[in-house]
């Protein structure tokens, strides 16, 4: 079996996508999830994550499809997923590309929260309506 080389395993994980923003095509790596990759001695590739959330939910199934991916593309090998919960995760790991897939132009985000508050309004009204009707019936 030929090594595996760190590349290969960058390579591939940019085709690993990050279970909350897979809709957008953003990758673990594009995301700036996948922390480092190392393999050792024995030829067990390490991935480390920083998680954007200290309560991710997504953390197992990022810990299940990373090592499948690697598997279908590099072989049969050992991996290990290591979640990392003390180093914080900010926006400034984004790669450009991610970025841009996740802002929202502001034409699109008016409508968008006009509706919200629309319907705030009406819930409003219509719990007003509902305790009016309930202290004329007491």
């Amino acid at each position: 079996m030929t090594a595996v080389t760190e590349a290969q395993v960058w390579d591939v994980l940019s085709r690993v996508y990050d279970p909350c923003c897979a809709d957008r095509g953003i990758s673990v790596v594009d995301m700036g999830v996948a922390e480092s990759v190392t393999i050792d001695a024995e030829g067990v590739i390490h991935v480390e994550l920083v998680l954007t959330t200290g309560w991710c939910p997504f953390v197992s199934s990022m810990e299940d499809a990373i090592p499948d991916r690697l598997r279908e593309e590099l072989g049969d090998v050992s991996v290990a997923v290591h979640a990392g919960w003390d180093k914080p995760w900010t926006t400034d790991r984004l790669a450009p590309s991610a970025r841009e897939k996740l802002t929202m132009p502001l034409e699109q985000l008016l409508p968008l929260r006009e509706a919200r508050v629309a319907a705030a309004a009406s819930a409003t009204t219509a719990a007003k309506a509902a305790l009016i009707e309930s202290e004329v019936t007491v």
